[in-house]
């Protein structure tokens, strides 16, 4: 897991003007946007075993997030875990690929949807388990303390995990030694079918701030602030000055997972209508990048047609790509 104290950021990031920056901001976020679109419909037209938990809406805080980290930064992921994959540096044909079973997959076919990793660009793991991934992230993070690599560990998670006392546990132990974490919730409201003021007595960061660790509350909505946030905090991690916790208020446009469609019975179609028509992230950076003169409609359009191309290109290979031999059942298996 050792990694050089060198290692560039991603290639994407290098030479990048202010201005390009956050043209590649839209152009990942609309990757992860269409991505997620895709694999709907592979699950809508039974070709994709299994369910999938969709990330549209958040777009804004994975890559707003994983925009402020190098390529040999960790981060870790959770169920809904594609969008984080997407902006940490993962192809959108071998993601397909291992949502489809395939050998061509980051996993050869056998993580799925919600356990895929790719350690050449630092992720280490999405986790079908709520929580289950803050003590991987916290142990990244201790190992690169440890080697004095100025590494630094993302773990994401839901509002669901701040039922789970992993994840209290792990904070305690960062603030203790000044791990290089950063604990990115992702509030999108709901604990999968209830309202997480239902569930979660207090204020969520000072859960956080009664173990001494730095905390933030933002519109996880708006990519820019999130990359500002997380930058900031990221240094400051980097520096040696320990944990943080970043609380990102976002909304899942789809349901708990694909299959999850009358949503009515715990949200109300008014509160969806009104995240989609005025919080969608990507709607919010194309109206900034328009109203600075940064971009025009016809680029937008360009870029969402390039990565729509690419999508469909990756869906066409991972469809194609063949399934892992029935002997290697029990290889790159851990437990």
């Amino acid at each position: 897991m050792a990694q050089s104290k060198k290692t560039k950021p991603h290639a994407a990031k290098r030479n990048l003007t202010h201005d390009e920056r956050w043209l590649h901001f839209y152009r990942q976020m609309v990757k992860i946007r269409l991505f997620e679109e895709e694999v709907n419909q592979l699950y809508l037209g039974a070709k994709m075993p299994g369910l999938a938990h969709l990330y549209i809406g958040e777009e804004a805080v994975a890559v707003g997030v994983c925009e402020a980290l190098r390529q040999n930064d960790y981060i870790t992921s959770t169920h809904r875990g594609h969008g984080h994959c997407l902006a940490k540096g993962a192809s959108v044909d071998k993601m397909f690929a291992e949502l489809l079973g395939k050998e061509a997959g980051y996993c050869r076919g056998k993580g799925g949807s919600m356990h895929i990793a790719d350690q050449d660009t630092g992720n280490l793991g999405a986790n079908a388990i709520v929580g289950g991934s803050a003590g991987i992230a916290t142990g990244a993070a201790m190992s690169a303390k440890m080697r004095g690599s100025d590494q630094v560990a993302v773990c994401f998670f839901g509002d669901g995990a701040l039922g789970q006392g992993l994840l209290y546990e792990t904070m305690n132990m960062a603030s203790l030694w000044k791990l290089p974490v950063i604990y990115v919730c992702e509030n999108n409201q709901y604990n999968e079918y209830t309202h997480y003021r239902e569930t979660t007595a207090g204020e969520v960061t000072g859960r956080a701030a009664a173990f001494g660790v730095e905390t933030e509350s933002i519109d996880g909505q708006d990519v820019r602030l999130v990359h500002t946030t997380a930058q900031r905090l990221v240094e400051r991690a980097r520096r040696g000055e320990g944990p943080a916790f970043l609380q990102c208020h976002t909304y899942r446009f789809h349901g708990h997972h694909v299959g999850d469609i009358d949503r009515s019975y715990y949200r109300n179609k008014k509160e969806e209508v009104e995240w989609k028509n005025q919080r969608d992230p990507l709607k919010l950076l194309a109206d900034w990048l328009q109203k600075n003169k940064l971009a025009d409609a016809d680029l937008l359009g360009r870029i969402e047609n390039e990565i729509a191309a690419e999508i469909k290109q990756a869906v066409t290979f991972a469809l194609d790509a063949p399934y892992p031999a029935p002997d290697e059942v029990k290889q790159h298996v851990y437990a």
